[in-house]
């Protein structure tokens, strides 16, 4: 999606991104895999989404790391591609990618492929959400979890148990003060407009068929008193109208959000 994005929408970009065309090609109408997906009604919205998760989060630690904050965890990071794209003000940052080994050595792959190099200010964590401390994990990678952090975790809660989830926010609430994580959110199918919810059912029907079924949702008000619960300062949802105001005003390519997933901003 951010690959299309590059070529086949206006400017300005909602998202910069050199690396991703590099790294995928361009899925085109008449490829079998994604033919029912970029000719859906809801495609433009469906790619947008995409955009403006990674948009957001990387603004966010742009304030972060003005804030003096100097490490950055990518939980579930897949091809996400903010290190090796990475703008002046972000050479401070040490960058951690935490994913499934098996998705990790793809994208190796696919970088060795490219010529793509891997920065030095980078480090990949392997590790399973569901099964492993991911304390462990990221002391062993010579994480410092008593310095702050920005996290940021793009696409990955609708597969996991609520356990899981829970205990990914407990180990950002165990960093220092200040820390913060930026994450997605799928809502409830019933709560959408029907071409969105159809949209969303056609994914998570897929996903399931490729052996990721969709396990979790949220309301975006039972998410907000669950993270103030737990113990974050403070919680920050950016709601689809916020989201619009932001990074869409005024544009005339067709790129309209969505509302079946969002983001919340939990802070330490």
């Amino acid at each position: 999606m951010r690959a299309i994005h590059q070529t086949g929408d206006g400017e300005p970009k909602i998202l910069v991104d050199s690396i991703s065309p590099r790294l995928v090609s361009p899925m085109s109408d008449n490829d079998e895999r994604f033919a029912d997906s970029l000719g859906h009604p809801f495609a433009k919205q469906w790619r947008t989404g995409f955009l403006i998760r990674n948009r957001y989060a990387e603004d966010c630690l742009a304030q972060a790391v003005e804030r003096g904050i100097r490490q950055y965890a990518i939980l579930g990071a897949g091809l996400d591609t903010f290190a090796f794209r990475q703008p002046p003000w972000a050479r401070p940052l040490h960058t951690y990618e935490i994913d499934r080994p098996a998705t990790q050595r793809r994208k190796k792959e696919r970088l060795a492929a490219a010529r793509i190099p891997i920065p030095p200010n980078l480090t990949f964590v392997p590790v399973n959400f569901e099964r492993s401390v991911l304390a462990d994990a990221l002391r062993s990678a010579n994480f410092d979890l008593a310095s702050k952090t920005f996290c940021s975790w793009l696409g990955v809660t609708q597969y996991l148990t609520p356990f899981a989830i829970s205990a990914t926010l407990e180990f950002v609430l165990s960093l220092s003060r200040s820390s913060e994580i930026v994450f997605s959110f799928i809502l409830p199918f019933k709560k959408l407009p029907k071409v969105e919810a159809e949209a969303l059912c056609m994914a998570a029907r897929r996903s399931a068929q490729a052996g990721e079924p969709w396990l979790t949702t949220f309301l975006a008000d039972d998410l907000k008193a669950q993270l103030r619960a737990m113990g974050f300062s403070e919680v920050i949802h950016l709601t689809p109208e916020e989201a619009h105001a932001r990074y869409l005003r005024d544009r005339s390519d067709g790129l309209k959000g969505r509302h079946g997933e969002q983001l919340m901003r939990a802070i330490v």
